[in-house]
């Protein structure tokens, strides 16, 4: 797929696609769903023309991101991290640069999802956790933490709301191709 023409959303938002790797897939709740969720999540936004950066933890000793994810956004930077915040990390800070909101999709919630929102949060940027594309080993504490990051002030939202937001109406032209991806990752 080839992203649409760029529009102001493209250079503002960013997806973060955090720690999708498959060790952490297979120890949390419902791995496989989450999965398809990151893959319809990194493929919209590749579609959007937004930008899209992965992040692995460890991934000499963890392994890269699933492969799935890779391909549906060829060519976005891949970065490893040590730091449980992504945004911790300064190499991956530079990458979604000069993003004014994140979105958020991958592993682990109450772990990296959380404390990168926070570091985003705290950094002015505007954050979107993309709710239907993260996932956790303990249900309880994924909602726990979701519940925090609102009251901090992120959004928390399922991935179909927030692209059909930037689609804004049917004439974008990306609605077309953006409706098949609905159908195909239902």
């Amino acid at each position: 797929m080839t992203p649409a023409s760029p529009t102001d959303s493209s250079t503002a938002t960013a997806l973060l696609c955090i720690d999708v790797q498959p060790v952490f897939l297979r120890a949390i709740t419902d791995g496989a769903r989450v999965q398809r969720r990151c893959e319809f999540a990194v493929s919209a936004a590749h579609g959007f023309g937004l930008r899209v950066v992965f992040t692995e933890q460890v991934p000499a000793k963890l392994g890269g991101t699933a492969p799935e994810l890779l391909a549906a956004a060829p060519g976005s930077p891949v970065l490893g991290k040590e730091t449980f915040s992504a945004l911790a990390d300064d190499a991956i800070r530079a990458a979604v640069a000069p993003a004014e909101h994140l979105l958020l999709c991958g592993l682990e919630t109450p772990i990296c999802v959380y404390q990168t929102a926070l570091d985003a949060l705290h950094a002015g940027l505007h954050v979107t956790i993309l709710s239907d594309a993260v996932g956790a080993r303990r249900s309880g504490d994924a909602s726990a933490c979701l519940d925090a990051l609102r009251h901090a002030g992120a959004h928390v939202l399922p991935s179909e709301t927030v692209f059909y937001s930037l689609l804004r109406d049917v004439r974008h032209p990306f609605f077309k191709t953006y409706t098949h991806l609905v159908k195909s990752h239902g």
